[in-house]
């Protein structure tokens, strides 16, 4: 039945499927949160933008690719979620909103992120998974307070060396890409806890065990010949690891997942949803 509504929607008139949506939006949520995920929305409706308190707007699942100006009235929104719809650029208003912590862009059809991003000064997390990056955007190394990077399922053969400049980067997942080396760039970066490149094409792997903050390693699915070798404590998913029994891949990705938004206090409860399937 959800599906038959859902199928029905997509042929209301898109000014009429907005005024119903937020028909019940004419004041400001008392708990600073819109969330309006899987409502078939090709416009994001204007209305929204009033509520200037807002901290909290959830637009995942619909089938948006730009938006108003307006947005950039929403100078408190700390989480922006964006996945899952049709965005082929970032559009500009996003990177106005300069007191934003957390950002999903995934699941999206972006080849690339504006200079302008480097104006969120304040993001913690961003997650452009499953993208169509063939590159890690150098903007990105500018993002000094990012903790969490999530850029898996895109083309992603390198990573820049300037990645090393995120002292406070503390996970990174990069499963589902093309990296044929283990990117060189993270074995200057001793302050990572968890590493993800499951399901890559790494033939090799260096040894890891000098970096001192690392707590997880996913590494499982590539053609390599030996296991990276880790500090004492260091927890290894991937062939030849020593634990038994071996832990699931995306068992250790939700609990490094469910750590990170613990202990930041943020984000929504969906890392099921998005992560690569099959994992």
């Amino acid at each position: 039945m959800g599906n038959t509504i859902r199928a029905l929607v997509a042929f209301v008139p898109a000014d009429c499927c907005q005024s119903y949506m937020v028909r019940d939006l004419r004041e400001m949520p008392t708990d600073k949160m819109v969330d309006l995920s899987g409502n078939q929305l090709r416009r994001f409706p204007v209305h929204v933008c009033s509520f200037q308190e807002l901290v909290k707007l959830y637009l995942s699942d619909n089938h948006l690719n730009s938006l108003p100006p307006e947005l950039g009235q929403l100078q408190k929104l700390q989480i922006l979620a964006l996945d899952f719809n049709n965005f082929r650029a970032l559009p500009q208003v996003v990177c106005t909103l300069t007191q934003l912590c957390i950002l999903y862009l995934g699941n999206n059809k972006l080849c690339d992120l504006p200079r302008e991003l480097s104006l969120l000064q304040n993001l913690r997390t961003l997650w452009v998974e499953a993208n169509c990056l063939t590159q890690l955007p150098d903007v990105v190394c500018e993002l000094r307070l990012l903790k969490t990077l999530h850029a898996g399922s895109n083309a992603l053969r390198l990573l820049p060396g300037q990645l090393q400049r995120l002292r406070e980067l503390r996970t990174i997942w990069l499963s589902g890409n093309l990296l044929t080396d283990f990117p060189a760039v993270l074995l200057h970066m001793p302050f990572l806890e968890v590493i993800d490149v499951d399901r890559n094409s790494i033939r090799y792997f260096p040894s890891l065990a000098h970096l001192s903050g690392l707590k997880l390693v996913i590494y499982d699915h590539n053609p390599c010949r030996n296991a990276p070798k880790v500090a004492k404590g260091v927890r290894r998913v991937g062939r030849w690891a020593e634990e038994t029994p071996e832990p699931d891949p995306r068992k250790a990705r939700r609990y490094a997942l469910t750590q990170e938004e613990s202990q930041d206090g943020e984000g929504p409860i969906l890392p099921s949803l998005l992560l690569p399937p099959n994992s």
